[in-house]
């Protein structure tokens, strides 16, 4: 009888996450838990981290200060890799808040030797600069003064020169017309001449020069003339001094476009002047796909054409458009919840699946397992957000589901079975999963969930879940999840928690990803097919 070569044998993958294999801590619901290498606890931290705010289980100043001192440790033992990590979070998980947390944390890890650990110890030395650091996670024209304002309100006005310089690249980048009108307001602490003040950027092209010397004026209140390169700020003045007494003025997607002028300024302007229908079909081709999503109500409430909600459908089918926004899955659930109108719901079930590109399809049955615990289903992201984290595994589980015809149940105390017809819109089959939360109680059982739904015929298990299972004595149910089906069978678990204790240790058949995008689960095809899965990054 041969001893290894055998129907089950599978090539040994490495696995990216790596826990103790004994546990030494327990969930908080008391199940045996796993501690995390420093890598691991900070990558599923990073993907689910809403920086300030509370999750059921964390306070938001404890989880918080945990990311902080996960990057800064990070920083110093592997700056490469978490510089790639903060890179690669910013733009590809588009997690903004942990990204510009984590750089500036990354800057006070490196600032210099004193009390940041490394004094006496050799370790290796990044392959980029801290001013690259700082660059890379800064996207959007509101984030250089964002990041500034982080920084200094703890840790003072004194910022070192790498942290001003990877700003004052950034602003060169991003500080452009279109971009003063829309994110240089008074609602920000930090305005776009205070970060100018304080990092002198250099301009990158003839016109960036003016600019940066008008906002400077316009701060300090002695602006006199818009100097006559900045073309697109005149056109905004002269647009908002004419639609005093011409409200109708506004009513051109070229007035609006020609002076940068965005859907909020324009609102506020003119009220009740001019008629909503009109006005919302100006502004309609002048808005980013975002804006759009978050004003289906308004546009619908304004009775736009056919014409002009064909326009919003165009951008919402759009593979390039969807890509390019990088908008996370859940979103475009929160659009649809949010638009009363039947007929957003094909181009946004369009884009959402859109944004799953990564969903793997993957031969033989599959098991998936979604959590409905009260820790997934009753807070949500953020303190005003109702976007619980059951509703992104829902998002994640019935994509899964569909692409690959698996079998599909949701959990907590007890399990119940959710049958995904073949072709069905994943935001309806979202709705109607999500419609049986609390059909099976509010606690987590997660090995018994396991050992209830699988089957012989299951070649792999899908757990998407927050990972803070109950213990063994928890209705008399067993809490170890490592054996809750056979060891040749492999086990994801897909953490939407970011919590510090893991379910599980891992292994080549109990692997974990996370987050809150479909971006980890491109790493399930080349684990299965024997390949080593690299960090995203990399």
């Amino acid at each position: 009888m041969p001893k290894f070569n055998k129907p089950a044998t599978r090539a040994a993958s490495k696995n990216l996450i790596t826990t103790e294999q004994a546990p030494s801590t327990v969930t908080y619901e008391g199940a045996p838990a796993y501690v995390r290498d420093v890598k691991s606890e900070l990558f599923l931290l990073a993907l689910a981290n809403f920086v300030g705010e509370n999750t059921f289980y964390e306070k938001a100043g404890d989880r918080d200060a945990r990311y902080r001192a996960l990057v800064r440790q990070a920083a110093v033992e592997d700056p490469t890799w978490t510089a790639g990590l903060l890179r690669w979070l910013r733009h590809s998980a588009n997690m903004r808040s942990a990204a510009l947390v984590g750089a500036a944390e990354y800057a006070w890890a490196r600032r210099d030797e004193q009390g940041t650990g490394r004094t006496g110890t050799t370790y290796p030395e990044p392959t980029v600069t801290t001013r690259q650091v700082v660059d890379s996670v800064l996207a959007r024209a509101d984030e250089p003064g964002e990041l500034l304002a982080y920084w200094t309100s703890n840790y003072g006005r004194s910022v070192p020169k790498p942290v001003k310089r990877g700003v004052s690249d950034a602003v060169a980048r991003l500080y452009s017309q279109r971009n003063a009108l829309k994110w240089d307001t008074a609602s920000h602490g930090f305005r776009f001449a205070d970060v100018l003040e304080l990092t002198h950027p250099q301009a990158s092209g003839p016109w960036q020069g003016p600019l940066f010397k008008w906002l400077l004026d316009s701060r300090h209140d002695h602006a006199d003339e818009i100097p006559a390169e900045l073309d697109m700020i005149r056109n905004n003045a002269q647009l908002r001094r004419v639609v005093v007494d011409n409200p109708a003025v506004l009513l051109s997607a070229h007035n609006l476009r020609q002076a940068g002028m965005i859907w909020e300024d324009a609102l506020s302007l003119v009220g009740s002047k001019v008629d909503k229908k009109e006005l919302w079909e100006a502004l309609i081709p002048t808005m980013g796909i975002f804006a759009l999503a978050r004003n289906l109500r308004n546009i619908d409430e304004a009775a736009v054409s056919d014409e002009a909600a064909s326009l919003v459908v165009d951008i919402f089918t759009s593979p390039v458009q969807v890509a390019r926004s990088r908008m996370l899955p859940y979103r475009w659930l929160a659009a649809y919840e949010q638009a009363p109108n039947l007929r957003w719901g094909a181009p946004l079930d369009q884009a959402l699946r859109l944004s799953l590109a990564n969903i793997p399809t993957l031969d033989g049955q599959s098991l998936v397992l979604i959590d409905t615990s009260s820790s997934m289903s009753t807070m949500g992201f953020s303190e005003r957000s109702k976007m619980f984290p059951v509703k992104v595994a829902a998002v994640f589980g019935v994509a899964l589901a569909g692409a690959n015809g698996a079998d599909l149940h949701g959990f907590a105390d007890g399990t119940f079975r959710h049958t995904v017809p073949a072709g069905a819109s994943v935001i309806r089959e979202v709705d109607r999963f999500c419609a049986r939360i609390g059909e099976v109680g509010h606690g987590t059982a997660i090995a018994s969930a396991i050992r209830a739904c699988y089957r012989s015929n299951h070649k792999r298990v899908f757990v998407i879940t927050d990972e803070q299972t109950f213990g063994p004595g928890f209705q008399g149910r067993h809490g170890n999840v490592t054996d809750a089906c056979p060891k040749d069978v492999p086990i994801y678990a897909f953490n939407v928690g970011g919590y510090k204790q893991a379910m599980m240790p891992t292994s080549a058949t109990r692997q974990e990803f996370g987050g809150l995008t479909d971006a980890t689960f491109a790493m399930v095809p080349l684990i299965e097919a024997g390949r080593n899965a690299t960090w995203p990054w990399l």
